[in-house]
């Protein structure tokens, strides 16, 4: 598996927002108001994740706050990357979605639903984007680390 490239996620959270934007201009009267409750959700899902990259880390590389900790199985660390991966994409996807109601309710905020769905949409957008760097976080210490034998060579 590679790791997750920036090109990628740019596209993940490009299209959305285009598709997501022309969609609104059709159907946006006949939606409910956004609730809010994607914000903390995305950002408790990206702590964990940040929280299971660093005690991850220590475990892989033998640190002293992991010393005690049984090591880690090498399987359960794959398991963790693609974690990271699907969260990332699937992060980026949500915020591009949710650009694409800030783009098209950026014109509306004279409005109280808009304000508020607009409020409520860049919200989701920065915890989205919050967990796709906690989810590249994760992925990132899932990697293996270079052998010291290597080094000398």
């Amino acid at each position: 598996m590679k790791a997750s490239r920036p090109a990628h996620l740019l596209a993940f959270i490009l299209v959305p927002a285009v598709l997501i934007w022309v969609l609104l201009r059709v159907t946006y009267a006949s939606l409910p108001p956004l609730p809010w409750t994607a914000v903390p959700t995305l950002l408790l899902i990206g702590l964990a994740e940040m929280v299971t990259g660093l005690n991850t880390r220590a475990r892989i590389h033998h640190k002293e706050s992991a010393e005690k900790a049984k090591p880690i199985d090498p399987l359960a660390v794959a398991r963790l990357a693609a974690l990271g991966k699907a969260s990332a994409h699937a992060a980026a996807v949500l915020a591009g979605c949710f650009l694409g109601f800030v783009a098209y309710l950026a014109s509306e905020l004279d409005k109280s639903t808009p304000r508020s769905d607009f409020i409520v949409s860049t919200g989701t957008v920065l915890s989205a984007l919050a967990l796709v760097g906690a989810a590249l976080f994760l992925e990132y210490c899932c990697r293996v680390p270079k052998d010291p034998d290597d080094a000398r060579s």
